[in-house]
């Protein structure tokens, strides 16, 4: 069962499933409020059996961290959105014909689907 690597198990409190104290949040419950972590380790964990986790014991783990602790999300700056355009862009232009081929291109492929028609 893969672990946080800053925090110790032994010492880290785990709930079940719906049952962690008011408080405590996972990130995606801090990114709805528009909080996140903001540098601090979990303060405790979730842990519930699950199908999907076949391969680790059929166990999987949520982080939680202290809502009282957690900063407010940063700010998407028109540079950061610029970043992020050209990022997006990058991963959906076919690196063969160099066209924007409208989705991304899957990394099994490595080019879109016409050109690796064309090569096959």
């Amino acid at each position: 069962m893969p672990h946080h690597p800053n925090t110790p198990t032994a010492t880290t409190p785990a709930y079940r499933w719906r049952c962690a104290p008011d408080g405590l949040a996972t990130r995606r419950q801090l990114r709805a409020q528009g909080l996140r972590p903001g540098g601090q380790d979990p303060a405790a964990e979730i842990e519930w059996r699950s199908r999907k986790a076949r391969r680790c014991g059929g166990k999987r783990v949520a982080y939680l961290y202290r809502v009282d602790l957690a900063r407010p999300v940063r700010p998407m700056t028109p540079g950061r959105a610029r970043a992020l355009a050209a990022a997006i862009l990058a991963r959906r232009t076919c690196p063969a014909c160099r066209r924007d081929a409208g989705y991304v291109i899957p990394r099994s492929l490595g080019c879109c689907w016409p050109c690796s028609t064309a090569t096959a």
